[in-house]
C-alpha cells in the first residue's frame, strides 16, 4: 500500500464529523491492506508511528528541507516503517547525524500532501478524526466480528496495531487468544464525575465508597521476584521508585496485578503537593531548582494506597464483580489498601474524612461491575467539593506590569470527542506561580509553533487541571461556550492530550 492511499484517507477523515462515514473509510482501507502493512496504517492513521516517540525534534523535521517531490506518489507504507523504525533505533556517536540523514531522505520522496502527513504524524500534531472508538469500530467492521471483542482484546494488548492484526488475519477466535500477561500494562478504567454525593449514590445502591487521593495512578505487577511498575499512561517507571518495588515483592502472595495511586506525604500524614510526587516519576515537569531542593525530592518516600485487584495467584479477576476484587484485594493489600468502607450507614461521613485529611473527596463504585480497562462509565463516580476539568494549553500570552517577560494568560482547549483539534474555551491567568510562570516560559517556547506580537501558539500537548465556576454560553469561542472564574490548579505530566475532558464534558457544566 501506497502511504498516498493513508494521505487521502487521512483528509476524508478530516473532511467529516459522520462517525459512519470514518468507519467505512477505515474499514475500506483495512480491507485494502495486507497483513504485513496492517499494523503501520492503523498507528499511521491513529496518529502514532508503530515505534511510538522516535526521539526527533520539532525543530529537526522544520530544518529537512522544503523541497517536495514533485513526480508521482512512491512511498509505501512499509518503507515509511522501516525507515522510522532504523531512526527510533539509533544511537550512540553519530546518531543525530544518522537520524536526520534518514528523514532527509525520506522527506526527499514525499509529495507535499505526505511531508505534511509526515511532519504531523511525527510530531504528535496528527488529529484527522481517527480516534481509538473510531478505529475499533473499523477494525471490527473490516474483520466481521463484535466490536466488544475488538475492545477487550485491545484492553488486554494494549496495543491497537497487534490487535487489528490479529482481527483481520485470525477473526473473532484470534481475539480470543488475548489474555491478561504478567508485566504488559492494562489500560486503566477510568470514573465520571458525579454533580453531587447523593447522585451517585442514587445510582449504585450495592457500592463501595473509598477516598479519592490525590495522587499519580499506578498500575503493579508482580510475577514473584519480578516487579514492574507503571503510570496511567502504560510507562514503567519502575527504576524511579525502588521503595515501591520493595514493599509490593513483600506483598502475601506469588502473582498479582494491583491498580492504586501512590503520593508522598508530609509528616502528619498529609498528601504533599502532586508534581513533588511527579518528580519521583521523571517527570519533565518543573522548574530549575538548586541541587539541594532536587536532592530532597528524591528522597520523598511514595507510600501506594491500592484499590482494585485484577490478578492474584494464578487467577485473572477481570470480569469478576468488584465486590470479589475488594475480597481479593483485602488479602494482599494490608496496610495499603484505600480507606473506604462496603455499603456505608453514612457516606457523608467517608467524604468528610477524605476532605479533612486533604484529600480530594470520595469515589463511589457498584460492587457488581467488573474491570472496564479503558473505558469512562458511570460504574465508577467521582464526587469532589470543587469542579476541575483537564484541558489542553493551545498558546499563552505575556504578561505584563510584574509578569512582564513571562508567558502568562494559557489559551484553553477542550478534547474533540470526533477526533478534530481541540476547541478552544476560554483563556486564564489566575493560579499561577512563579514557579509554574517561569517553567511555562521557558517550555511553551520549546514548543511553540507560531507567534504575534502578544501571542506564544504551542502543539497541543500539556494538559493543565483548571478549577472553574462551571461554564456559560458564548459565542466568543468556537465550542459555543466559555469557562467561568477558571484559576489553574496544576499540569498534569501524568496525562496526555486524549485523556483531557471533551467539549461535551465542558458543555455538562453549563449554568441555567
Amino acid at each position: 500500500m501506497q502511504l498516498t492511499d493513508i494521505v487521502t484517507a487521512s483528509a476524508a477523515l478530516a473532511a467529516t464529523r459522520s462517525r459512519k462515514a470514518k468507519i467505512a473509510t477505515l474499514a475500506d482501507l483495512l480491507n485494502r491492506a495486507e497483513p504485513g502493512e496492517l499494523p503501520a496504517v492503523v498507528a499511521f492513521l491513529t496518529g502514532t508511528p508503530t515505534q511510538g516517540r522516535i526521539g526527533t525534534g520539532w525543530r529537526t523535521l522544520a530544518e529537512l528541507g522544503a523541497n517536495a517531490w514533485t513526480g508521482p506518489p512512491a512511498l509505501t507504507v512499509s518503507e515509511v516503517d522501516t525507515a522510522l523504525g532504523e531512526v527510533a533505533i539509533a544511537s550512540g556517536s553519530g546518531s543525530a547525524r544518522r537520524r536526520s540523514e534518514i528523514l532527509r531522505a525520506l522527506f526527499a520522496k514525499a509529495t507535499e500532501a505526505e511531508r505534511e502527513f509526515l511532519f504531523r504524524l511525527l510530531t504528535g500534531e496528527l488529529r484527522q478524526g481517527a480516534l481509538e472508538g473510531v478505529m475499533i469500530d473499523a477494525i471490527a467492521t473490516a474483520a466481521e466480528v463484535p466490536a466488544d471483542a475488538v475492545r477487550r482484546a485491545f484492553m488486554l494488548s494494549g496495543r491497537l496495531p497487534v490487535t487489528a492484526l490479529a482481527a483481520v488475519t485470525g477473526g473473532e477466535r484470534a481475539l480470543a487468544e488475548f489474555r491478561l500477561e504478567l508485566g504488559r500494562p492494562l489500560r486503566p478504567m477510568l470514573a465520571s464525575p458525579a454533580e453531587s454525593l447523593d447522585e451517585a449514590l442514587g445510582e449504585h445502591a450495592a457500592r463501595l465508597v473509598e477516598y479519592k487521593m490525590d495522587g499519580a495512578r499506578i498500575q503493579v505487577h508482580v510475577d514473584r521476584d519480578e516487579v514492574h511498575v507503571y503510570t496511567r499512561t502504560l510507562r514503567e517507571i519502575t527504576a524511579h521508585v525502588g521503595e515501591l518495588v520493595d514493599l509490593v515483592r513483600a506483598l502475601p502472595c506469588e502473582s498479582v496485578v494491583l491498580d492504586g495511586e501512590t503520593l508522598a506525604l508530609t509528616d502528619d500524614g498529609r498528601p504533599r503537593p502532586f508534581q513533588e510526587t511527579m518528580s519521583r516519576f521523571g517527570s519533565q515537569f518543573g522548574a530549575k531548582m538548586p541541587a539541594s531542593r532536587e536532592e530532597q525530592l528524591r528522597a520523598l518516600l511514595l507510600r501506594p494506597y491500592f484499590f482494585d485487584c485484577l490478578h492474584l495467584d494464578g487467577v485473572d479477576l477481570l470480569d469478576a464483580p468488584l465486590r470479589e476484587r475488594h475480597m481479593a484485594l483485602r488479602k494482599v493489600a494490608g496496610e495499603h489498601l484505600i480507606p473506604g468502607e462496603i455499603e456505608p450507614a453514612d457516606a457523608a461521613s467517608v467524604l468528610e474524612a477524605a476532605l479533612a485529611s486533604g484529600h480530594e473527596g470520595v469515589m463511589v463504585k457498584s460492587l457488581g461491575s467488573v474491570y472496564a480497562a479503558g473505558r469512562r462509565g458511570r460504574a465508577w463516580l467521582k464526587v469532589k467539593p470543587s469542579h476541575t476539568l483537564d484541558l489542553i494549553v493551545l498558546a499563552a500570552e505575556w504578561g505584563h506590569g510584574r509578569r512582564t517577560g513571562y508567558l502568562s494568560n494559557l489559551h484553553l482547549g477542550a478534547r474533540d470527542p470526533d477526533g478534530g483539534p481541540p476547541i478552544m474555551v476560554g483563556k486564564t491567568f489566575k493560579g499561577l506561580t512563579d514557579e509554574l510562570l517561569a517553567w511555562q516560559t521557558r517550555t511553551f517556547q520549546e514548543i511553540e509553533t507560531a507567534r504575534d506580537d502578544w501571542t506564544v501558539h504551542v502543539r497541543p500537548e500539556l494538559v493543565v487541571e483548571i478549577e472553574l465556576d462551571g461554564a456559560q454560553v458564548s459565542t466568543r469561542y468556537p465550542g459555543g461556550v466559555a469557562l467561568r472564574f477558571a484559576r489553574v490548579v496544576r499540569y498534569r505530566p501524568d496525562k496526555e492530550p486524549a485523556d483531557a475532558d471533551t467539549i461535551d464534558a465542558v458543555r455538562a457544566t453549563l449554568r441555567g
